[in-house]
């Protein structure tokens, strides 16, 4: 009886460091889930807001490109009140241009050549010149290039949303399995 007694109580210290050794894996594997969630959480909300700022300013161009593209083609209206309201359009193209080219600087390095950044420029202090009936003629190699920039920098922004949807995606399945292999420790 006695030689039980003993047995059981060698059993019992062990498995009760046991206990505590797993306690502590446990914790501490709690510790690096909660740690890992937190990081999981900051990069979907800067995520987030990529996307949306992305989408933003893809929509943005779209609506500059359908307005430059009435113009583009060649088709200036003569009506006065049409070509003031047409105008004040031309006048948000640039506007929205402005915006997007501070906004995104550091994405148009090495996208945008010196000679388009000056088209740029020129366009967004005068949008009126590049589509006035008088200068159409001397500005209409200038317009092109407007419109084609705008294309571009559509281009650049859908790319660019591309790559952080299918950054997500992968920041996604990696933090699934890491939880799932946490919990199954």
């Amino acid at each position: 009886l006695t030689t039980k007694i003993e047995e059981h109580t060698a059993a019992s210290a062990r498995l009760g460091a046991e206990i505590t050794n797993l306690e502590k894996e446990v914790a501490g594997n709690q510790a690096s889930l909660d740690q890992a969630t937190a990081i999981r959480q900051k990069q979907l909300a800067e995520f987030n807001s990529e996307e949306k700022d992305m989408l933003e300013s893809v929509s943005a161009l779209k609506a500059a490109i359908v307005v430059l593209s009435k113009h583009h083609g060649g088709s200036l209206l003569q009506d006065k009140k049409k070509d003031q309201h047409e105008g004040t359009r031309l006048l948000g193209v640039a506007n929205t241009l402005r915006y997007q080219m501070r906004k995104h600087a550091r994405l148009f390095v090495g996208v945008l050549s010196p000679s388009e950044r000056r088209a740029l420029d020129a366009f967004i202090q005068a949008p009126e010149d590049y589509f006035d009936a008088t200068y159409k003629q001397s500005y209409a190699p200038q317009s092109g290039q407007i419109f084609g920039i705008l294309k571009q920098m559509k281009a650049t922004f859908e790319e660019n949303l591309s790559v952080a949807q299918k950054e997500e995606l992968e920041n996604q399945k990696a933090y699934t399995e890491l939880k799932a292999a946490k919990e199954a420790e």
